[in-house]
């Protein structure tokens, strides 16, 4: 077996491979994406079978399952983190249908013990866990400076700290595609029109989901269009729907809460500006008797314990304040970073503090608090921004709607997805003289579907040893079903068994044999077909699943007593 080895700077192999378990030795940066690291000294040049760029899930996968196989594996990570939204806060995992998540994605969920309502400090843990097994270096803190090619296969990455990694393969596994596009492999941003592939629900759309509950004046002075428009919505009339444009679905932090008397207050950000929440305030006060309940049902945002996502037309997403982050340098990228940190926290305080919020909203807020033992670098505060979606490839496959409804079938399946295809909002705009929230999407997939494995793999002509985890070749609606970070994990996976096989035959990633690709997925317990009887074991499980609701809620009333308080994040929402 291949050993890694380092030409510059001769350290001892359990040196090295101390930071996949211990996570870097740096000065704690706070509740930054972009900050100055030290200068490697002496510089590094690492070379291994297969590099992984990105600490995602299908970071974690690929460059463990390259290890598994036998090949040498490195994993570069911008940040200080193992383990993406998975240990950021995401934890009310969308698993869609639970039956079609095999392979090292079951693994992980079965290691931490619950699929759904976990600790994020409990899944890096497990993440870090498992490349330690694995004898993975992880070199933390490594943000991609140049992508070195020669003719169209790529011989290195260079890194702002000045190290190198050389590898036969590579796998971008970053939420934002950026190894790909310095690569020159083509990609797309934001949404396109419904003409290009055939399909109903991509591009603009003004949604019929998490949408306002009545008619909000969207006007400075109430009904003066002259006055302008509230901040956060958009000018101009609301275009054909179905129309393409550069837009990206919102971006939040998924908080992770706790009883107040257990954390901390609610901070409020150095930058604060009470007017983000006009908008927000308006919502609140338009019907004073209206039934707010933050939850899915009535909003205005969702609060719980645990794990808590995006809501309704006004909620914790920065609804426009994403679009320029997938093509953003590092620099830009930390001023959105910050404008959401401000934008999010500033709205719990406002929430919380702000005299003109109803007194009864405020108390709810207040009885949550952020966690002292989760997210400890940043104050309880996720460290890592929940990027949606970033670039998206273009290969010779993309998948589309058609293959999310089931109408177009690939018969090369690297792993199933099944979630809804789902949007988040892309903007607010006027209609008829009232706010309206635009591009929420929740259609349903009527089964699990196989991702293409062509859908991983660039044009040869652009690059042939490059595979991509995360930002597969997909439609922006396609890719809102994807996007699930056990179908990341999976992917990952794929990605590193497909490269091994490439390195012990010679060949470039796409002319590995599905055949022989397919034979080594299922050997390692992925799940490639969503077969009639894995149908009947899940609508089994779901039967069951329901039969225990019904007699959890009846117990309660048959009792006379009270339904305790849920402790634990919620079940899986209906849009990531």
């Amino acid at each position: 077996m291949h050993r890694c080895f380092l030409p510059l700077l001769a350290i001892p192999l359990a040196t090295s491979l101390a930071v996949a378990a211990d996570g870097p030795t740096t000065p704690n940066p706070g509740l930054k994406y972009h900050y100055e690291v030290p200068k490697a000294d002496p510089a590094q040049v690492i070379k291994v079978d297969l590099c992984v760029y990105g600490g995602t899930p299908a970071g974690i996968g690929a460059a463990v399952q390259a290890r598994r196989l036998g090949k040498t594996s490195a994993l570069a990570v911008h940040r200080r983190h193992v383990g993406g939204l998975t240990s950021a806060g995401l934890t009310a995992v969308d698993l869609g249908k639970k039956e079609s998540i095999g392979g090292m994605a079951a693994e992980f969920l079965n290691r931490i013990g619950k699929w759904s309502g976990f600790r994020s400090g409990d899944a890096e843990n497990i993440f870090r866990a498992m490349l330690k097994e694995a004898d993975v270096p992880v070199y933390y803190e490594h943000r991609l400076s140049k992508v070195v090619k020669d003719g169209n296969r790529i011989t290195a990455l260079e890194f702002e700290n000045g190290n190198r990694i050389e590898a036969k393969f590579f796998v971008d596994a970053t939420y934002e595609g950026d190894l790909f596009a310095d690569a020159g492999v083509s990609y797309h941003v934001g949404r396109e029109d419904n003409s290009v592939y055939g399909e109903t629900v991509n591009g603009y759309f003004v949604a019929d989901k998490h949408q306002f509950r009545f008619d909000v004046d969207p006007y400075v002075k109430p009904g003066d269009a002259t006055s302008g428009l509230l901040p956060g919505i958009q000018p101009g009339p609301p275009r054909p729907a179905g129309s393409g444009d550069k837009w990206v679905q919102a971006y939040n932090f998924r908080m992770w809460l706790t009883k107040a008397d257990q954390g901390t207050a609610y901070p409020k950000p150095a930058n604060y500006n009470r007017d983000d929440y006009a908008l927000l305030l308006r919502y609140i006060t338009t019907q004073p008797d209206f039934p707010w309940d933050f939850t899915y049902k009535y909003g205005p945002i969702k609060l719980n314990l645990g794990d808590c996502n995006n809501a309704g037309p006004i909620s914790t997403d920065f609804i426009g304040g994403s679009n320029e982050w997938p093509e953003a340098d590092q620099a830009k990228r930390e001023k959105i970073f910050q404008a959401h940190v401000t934008y999010q926290q500033g709205m719990m305080w406002f929430l919380a503090n702000d005299e003109a919020v109803p007194q009864r909203l405020r108390d709810f807020v207040k009885t949550f608090g952020l966690p002292k033992d989760q997210f400890p670098e940043t104050g309880g505060w996720p460290h890592e921004l929940y990027v949606r979606e970033g670039r998206r490839m273009i290969s010779d496959y993309v998948m589309t709607e058609h293959n999310c409804t089931g109408k177009v079938v690939p018969e090369d399946s690297v792993g199933l997805a099944s979630y809804t295809m789902d949007s988040h909002h892309t903007s607010r705009v006027v209609v008829d003289g009232f706010v309206k929230a635009e591009g929420n999407v929740e259609k349903p997939t009527p089964a699990p579907y196989p991702v293409s494995y062509r859908a991983m793999v660039p044009k040869e002509s652009e690059c042939n040893n490059l595979l991509v985890g995360v930002c597969v070749s997909s439609s922006h609606i396609a890719y809102g079903s994807i996007r699930m970070e056990p179908v990341f994990l999976l992917l990952g996976q794929s990605a590193a068994t497909a490269a091994s096989i490439a390195i012990d035959d010679g060949l470039t990633v796409q002319k590995v044999p599905y055949a022989k690709l397919r034979e080594r997925l299922l050997k390692d317990h992925q799940i490639l077909d969503w077969t009639p009887e894995m149908q009947a074991k899940a609508a089994a499980a779901e039967k069951e699943r329901k039969e225990k609701e019904k007699a959890k809620a009846a117990q309660p009333k048959a009792e006379g007593k009270k339904a305790a308080p849920k402790e634990k994040a919620p079940a899986p929402a209906p849009a990531n």
